[in-house]
């Protein structure tokens, strides 16, 4: 097993960075360290964004982020799971635009800038803040995706949240089509870290990082059409945001208690689970491996469904009870979405280590190579969900 080695990055020769190594990158697999995609996390001082991090990625409980110093320098932190990433944590006394920056190497692997917004303070220099910062990064790169998080929502009323929301969107959008940039499209979420708002708000900006998320929501359609399934999420265990979801549109209770039924499994698993040696200290930890499998029947007749993809990805459904009679089917349908599952990144990852030929050049042949054997899961996938509805197992 190798690691990223942070001591010979050349970014730490400009920027001072406050690393946190409870997240640490297994070069062997997942993508090499110039691939990973990186968000950055931007906003005036105690606008929450430090908090954000803490409460979504290192399982910090809300209330304990009240005693969090004010953020004094760049935080990178390696987020290990399916989909790597990295976030850049950036104080808001910073001058992003200062000349000691390089802006080129920090936008260079960027794919998202997210910017947080106390929705409970005075926001007019937060919005001038934000412009000025897309209209600079703009000229950098067109691929990048600008989101903003209205965040400290959770004590306004919803007719106080949605006029805020319209004001700051309507704010923006002047300003941006002032600098002839209206072709650039932000996304605005209302968020809290004391609900489930910002794990739905990550999700949407985690998607936009993921090239096979196209595959991943065609893949849970066929499985939600042939397993009769209501709803059903992809989600990253350790973050609880959910990398992927069917076509049907995402309701925030159904979210919610799948988002619950995933805390529920891993307190039980620490309790009662086996243990497993760990690694790092010699020593024992209590996990769930990939044949973790929970039931959950509600009082209004509905079940959720959970089944673990591998160590970082479980598959949570939401079905009728009455659908749920033949557990066989739903179970042989899951394990063919599993596989599915497995070949599609599989491709990716061979791709990022090189082990195809012209790894370097995926925008050709491999594209469509990658490609075709991502529309192969899909079309196997269908004719044997199809097979054993049939077959009335």
């Amino acid at each position: 097993m190798s690691y990223y080695d942070y001591d010979n990055d050349p970014i730490n020769d400009i920027y001072q960075s406050n690393q946190d190594y409870s997240y640490k990158m297994d070069l062997d697999n997942s993508l090499p360290f110039e691939a990973k995609p990186r968000l950055l996390l931007l906003g005036l001082r105690r606008s929450g964004k430090s908090s954000i991090e803490r409460v979504v990625f290192h399982k910090m409980s809300p209330n304990e982020t009240l005693y969090l110093e004010s953020t004094s320098k760049i935080s990178k932190n390696d987020v290990i799971s399916f989909i790597d990433f990295q976030i850049w944590d950036f104080p808001g006394q910073i001058d992003f635009f200062d000349s000691s920056f390089d802006l080129e190497i920090i936008l260079e692997r960027c794919g998202s800038l997210v910017f947080v917004i106390d929705a409970q303070d005075d926001y007019i220099d937060a919005l001038n803040r934000i412009v000025d910062t897309v209209v600079i990064a703009s000229k950098f790169s067109i691929t990048l995706s600008y989101e903003v998080f209205i965040h400290k929502v959770d004590g306004l009323s919803d007719d106080l949240k949605i006029e805020i929301q319209r004001d700051i969107q309507q704010r923006i959008t002047e300003e941006l089509m002032h600098e002839n940039l209206e072709d650039i499209h932000m996304s605005f979420y209302l968020t809290s870290i004391y609900d489930h708002s910002i794990y739905e708000a990550f999700s949407k900006v985690i998607q936009k990082l993921i090239p096979q998320l196209p595959t991943l929501e065609n893949l849970l359609n066929i499985l939600c059409s042939n397993s009769n399934i209501e709803k059903a999420f992809l989600f990253d265990v350790m973050s609880k945001i959910y990398i992927a979801t069917d076509s049907s549109p995402v309701d925030i209770q159904t979210y919610e208690l799948c988002s619950d039924m995933i805390d529920v499994v891993i307190d039980i698993s620490c309790i009662y689970g086996p243990k497993q040696e760990n690694e790092e200290n010699g020593g024992e930890s209590a996990s769930y491996g990939t044949d973790t499998y929970s039931v959950i029947h509600l009082a209004n007749s509905m079940v959720l469904y959970l089944r673990e993809v591998n160590e970082h990805l479980a598959l949570v459904c939401f079905l009728r009870e009455e659908n749920f009679e033949k557990p066989g089917l739903l179970d042989y349908n899951f394990a063919c979405f599993k596989k599915a599952i497995e070949e599609v990144f599989e491709v990716r990852r061979r791709l990022a280590q090189g082990l195809l030929p012209d790894a370097d050049d995926i925008s050709g042949n491999n594209k469509l190579n990658e490609n075709s054997i991502m529309a192969n899961n899909i079309e196997t996938v269908s004719s044997i969900n199809n097979s054993d509805i049939n077959s009335n197992i």
